[in-house]
């Protein structure tokens, strides 16, 4: 497979597949013939309690900048402005309005990458520990097989909601009676750090998930990022 790094005025190769962010993405994309995959901005929102273990809500930023009490606001996919415990609405970035997804403040002792292909799990990482980067390969980590089997679990009740090549974040969320373990969000394969988790096992996903358009399959057409009629500037 031939690497290229794109720039400005690059030479396009059509069908190919692209890693990279999603403000380059809206530039190039279409002239590569990429389909971008990613879930849906409101699907942390639509999970069941069970699989979150806190409040979440999809809105805006400019009903954000009311709440008047802690809370953790974030974009769903783009990262127009730090995701972030905020102590009021007040409190958030100026800029314009967009969607957000607002929720509970939770405390997470360990969160974990994993790259899910075809609802089932390639890879994964440890990737923090209380907020602190640590990383770690999922393969015999202690909390593997309660990681594996909480996914398994979502996967199993929520997999038809998510792309077939996506990153799914989860955790071990701290509560008054120990831990338990809660969906963190889902991420775009094409745009992900993928840490200590095994990078060919790790490529399988982020291939299929920004891959030629010839090969989108009506299953992920739903989820494939809209575009418009940008083209690559040069």
């Amino acid at each position: 497979m031939d690497v290229e790094v794109l720039g400005g005025a690059a030479p396009v190769r059509r069908g190919a597949h692209y890693y990279g962010g999603p403000g380059f993405a809206s530039r190039v994309a279409n002239d590569l013939e990429v389909a971008l995959l990613e879930p849906s901005d409101d699907w942390l929102a639509t999970l069941p309690y069970a699989y979150t273990g806190r409040h979440i809500a999809m809105s805006t930023l400019n009903e954000a900048r009311r709440l008047s009490h802690p809370a953790f606001v974030k974009p769903p996919s783009e990262k127009s402005f730090p995701a972030a415990v905020y102590a009021t609405g007040a409190a958030l970035p100026p800029g314009p309005d967009a969607p957000v997804l607002i929720s509970d403040v939770v405390t997470w002792a360990a969160e974990f990458r994993l790259y899910i292909l075809d609802g089932e799990i390639r890879t994964g990482s440890q990737y923090t520990t209380f907020g602190r980067l640590d990383a770690e390969p999922l393969e015999e980590h202690r909390h593997e097989s309660a990681a594996r089997e909480f996914t398994e679990d979502l996967l199993s009740t929520c997999g038809e909601s998510l792309p077939s090549a996506v990153v799914l974040d989860i955790g071990l969320l701290t509560t008054d009676h120990g831990t338990q373990w809660a969906v963190v969000e889902a991420n775009m394969a094409w745009f992900s750090n993928c840490y200590a988790a095994d990078p060919d096992r790790a490529l399988d996903v982020v291939l299929r998930s920004a891959g030629p358009r010839t090969a989108l399959t009506e299953r992920d057409r739903r989820f494939c990022r809209h575009l418009g009629d940008a083209h690559l500037a040069g």
